[in-house]
């Protein structure tokens, strides 16, 4: 079956060698340089149009690749050289990543206040390309009735706007990041050593004998231990009252039960990119993107929630407007049981299928 070609762990599996880990990232190396090149065409970190933002994107995805190639295969790779490289591709991809992530997440609240209210008193927002993605079958959506709608109408334009403030100021400051990183010698300093990479890989003098595969199953292995510590028999429940309380009390640091499933996002890219080197002109394994999709909803409706929390701790706001901005925070907990729900069924699939 061709599944057992794409197991790493399976013994009959093809051999793959550091040369493959080679070409990997010269490969990204140059969808790197050439999303930096149209980056710059484009107007930069001040450029705002579609081409501007793909070339973004495909700064980050490359970057990303790369780091994690870093990560996984780092037993084939000049030690010092891979341990100064890494740490710099997830700073720039880290950066370039926050802009993006301000504007989805006040799109994201917006529409939520919108559904739950039936309001349309909130600031105008261009909706993205790439933005939140429509939530699974399995959500569990906050049911507010006629009285509660009533009086959260009221509040709903007020918590809006108050969401519009806060996060379109952190989006600015996050776009001057961006900008004032992009024309640092630090980044300068990391495309340097990108564009050397693109034609001359640092491996190791065994790596072109070396098989992959131990190193790509021992990335599989943390992403399955990960997993096991997880709740998942809990995580088809509708409603987190634990959640929800916690997001709302006066303590701001992230709420204890999302960091071990954004742990688990990390180790599932990981072990994608490490099949990636494995399986070069191999379709993607949709059962992989599925449980990644669900844990990218599951980090956008935390993220979501945590922003509804931090707004609604703002001091002298109206109590309509605190009330709106609870329900909000309650519905985006929903939507985090939910993202917990499609991972486990799209993570159950993949773990039988591959038996």
């Amino acid at each position: 079956m061709a599944q057992q070609h794409l197991d790493p762990t399976d013994p009959t599996a093809e051999v793959v060698t550091g040369d493959a880990l080679a070409g990997y990232l010269r490969t990204h190396a140059t969808e790197f340089l050439r999303a930096l090149r149209l980056h710059r065409e484009t107007g930069g970190a001040t450029g705002s149009g579609e081409e501007s933002v793909d070339a973004a994107r495909a700064l980050r995805r490359s970057a990303r690749r790369i780091s994690g190639s870093l990560h996984t295969y780092r037993p084939l790779l000049d030690p010092a050289w891979s341990e100064s490289m890494r740490p710099e591709l997830a700073w720039l991809s880290g950066t370039l990543a926050l802009e993006h992530a301000y504007e989805a997440r006040l799109e994201r609240l917006l529409q939520a206040l919108h559904r739950l209210s039936g309001a349309a008193a909130f600031p105008e927002q261009v909706t993205m390309s790439g933005g939140a993605a429509a939530a699974p079958p399995e959500r569990g959506n906050l049911t507010v009735g006629a009285a509660e709608r009533g009086n959260l109408t009221v509040g709903a334009a007020k918590a809006g706007a108050l969401l519009d403030r806060q996060l379109t100021l952190a989006r600015t400051r996050a776009h001057s990041t961006a900008l004032q990183a992009l024309g640092s010698s630090r980044f300068h300093a990391v495309a340097d050593k990108v564009a050397v990479l693109a034609s001359e890989v640092p491996l190791t003098p065994t790596a072109t004998t070396t098989d992959l595969g131990p190193l790509a199953g021992a990335a599989r292995e943390r992403l399955t231990d990960a997993i096991t510590a997880l709740p998942l028999l809990t995580a088809g429940h509708p409603y987190n009252a634990e959640a929800l309380i916690h997001g709302l009390s006066p303590d701001p640091s992230p709420h204890p039960q999302d960091g071990p499933w954004h742990q688990v996002r990390l180790l599932l890219r990981l072990h994608r990119y490490a099949r990636e080197v494995l399986d070069a002109g191999t379709p993607v394994d949709v059962r992989l993107l599925t449980a990644g999709q669900a844990l990218n909803r599951h980090r956008d409706a935390s993220e979501a929630a945590a922003a509804a929390a931090q707004a609604a701790r703002t001091p002298r706001i109206a109590p309509a407007t605190a009330y709106a901005l609870g329900v909000l925070h309650a519905d985006q907990r929903h939507e985090v049981e939910a993202a917990r729900f499609a991972f486990q069924r799209a993570w159950q699939r993949e773990a039988v299928e591959t038996v």
